[in-house]
């Protein structure tokens, strides 16, 4: 995953993160998904339903790393990153009213080494930090 730019980088791990939910035989529904509330920032790298989770849905935080010195992906989902992550995620559901039976927010860390060496770390039903 020798990319040049930090947006390259964490696109090819979305990219990985998403074949991986797909092979778990989940459901994309949506991706890099960017609310229509100009008040909310940010975006939502995967919206995804899981079949062994009565068909609820899950809002996937992508976080690619090639080192660990900022630590391991899923620190950076801070106390300000989940309710920005949480407002986005209501704002998607008001969206989209159909989908309304269950949600849960799971992150998904993607150690990208040297070579193609790539680790994925799956965090389900990540709460408040």
């Amino acid at each position: 995953m020798a990319h040049h730019s930090a947006i390259e980088r964490g696109r090819a791990g979305e990219n990985v993160a998403a074949r991986y939910l797909t092979a778990l035989g989940w459901t994309i529904l949506d991706r890099n998904w960017r609310s229509s509330d100009k008040g909310l920032r940010g975006e939502l790298d995967i919206i995804a339903q899981d079949p062994t989770y009565s068909g609820g849905l899950i809002f996937c935080e992508v976080k690619t790393r090639t080192t660990s010195r900022s630590g391991h992906g899923s620190e950076a989902v801070t106390s300000k990153k989940y309710a920005s992550l949480t407002a986005l995620a209501s704002s998607w559901l008001r969206e989209h009213p159909d989908h309304h039976r269950g949600v849960r927010l799971d992150v998904i860390s993607i150690h990208a080494g040297q070579g193609r060496h790539v680790r994925l770390f799956h965090h389900r039903g990540v709460s408040r930090p």
